[in-house]
């Protein structure tokens, strides 16, 4: 990749000041170079480590692979750095037509003639602007930092509930639905029949207790009224007694 400068008077100029922008070029394109070279020989090496397949005939399939896509990449790249080259030889490193660097009886004797042009207000300003940024970036990043602290204590939480979440939903696959559903029914089936069979001992054991208290009443009855024979009991006694069984 080379682009030579055009016109003499740039050349010169460049020269005169000890300078080379062929040279700066060079080595810019040189260091982008280096680092494709890089990056792709750590790429194929971590490749080959991930896929274990070091000292294996897959490691040329892997190695003819990588170099494929950086061959493409490296044409690509190539072809965008020329423009660049062109571009900055030609526009970058140029000077207007007619430019010509003063004169040495022309230049400034000293740096501190440069220096006697800003005065010390100005330099105090300058140092207060910087001193002002300052703090306000320190404002910032103490604002960044707390605002990071609780990030990462709501990150924390999230992590907790979606690992008590986790659980909920593995103790949900472990267990069946269908089962668990399957087992309330016959549960609420056998209690039905239970409660069932209560009530039906519950109604026995009334109409027993009936049926035993107008006997005994009956015979009670029967055994005040013996002297007299069932044919001599008045009315108004037997319909006494006949309520009173109607109560029970």
């Amino acid at each position: 990749m080379s682009a030579k400068m055009e016109g003499s008077e740039s050349e010169a100029l460049f020269d005169s000041l000890n300078l080379n922008p062929q040279l700066f070029v060079n080595e810019t394109l040189n260091t982008v170079d280096d680092l494709l070279n890089d990056a792709f020989d750590f790429y194929l090496q971590e490749a080959s480590t991930l896929l274990k397949i070091e000292g294996t005939d897959r490691l040329g399939d892997l190695t003819r692979g990588v170099n494929y896509i950086r061959n493409m990449i490296q044409s690509s790249l190539d072809k965008r750095l020329a423009m660049w080259e062109k571009y900055c030889l030609r526009h970058c490193f140029t000077v207007p037509e007619g430019f010509s660097l003063p004169k040495n009886d022309e230049l400034p004797g000293s740096s501190s003639m440069v220096q006697d042009t800003l005065s010390d207000a100005d330099a105090d300003a300058e140092l207060d602007s910087l001193r002002d940024k300052l703090t306000l970036v320190g404002a910032e990043t103490d604002k960044l930092n707390t605002e990071l602290k609780e990030l990462e204590r709501q990150s924390a939480s999230s992590g907790h509930c979606a690992g008590l979440i986790n659980e909920a939903l593995q103790l949900y696959e472990d267990t069946s639905v269908h089962d668990m559903f399957q087992e309330m029914i016959q549960t609420a089936t056998e209690l039905r029949v239970k409660m069932q069979k209560l009530k039906t001992r519950q109604v026995e054991r009334m109409e027993c207790a009936q049926s035993e208290r107008i006997y005994n009443s009956l015979n009670d009855y029967l055994t005040r009224n013996q002297d007299k024979g069932l044919s001599n009991v008045k009315l108004d006694d037997l319909q006494e007694f006949l309520a009173e069984l109607k109560k029970m």
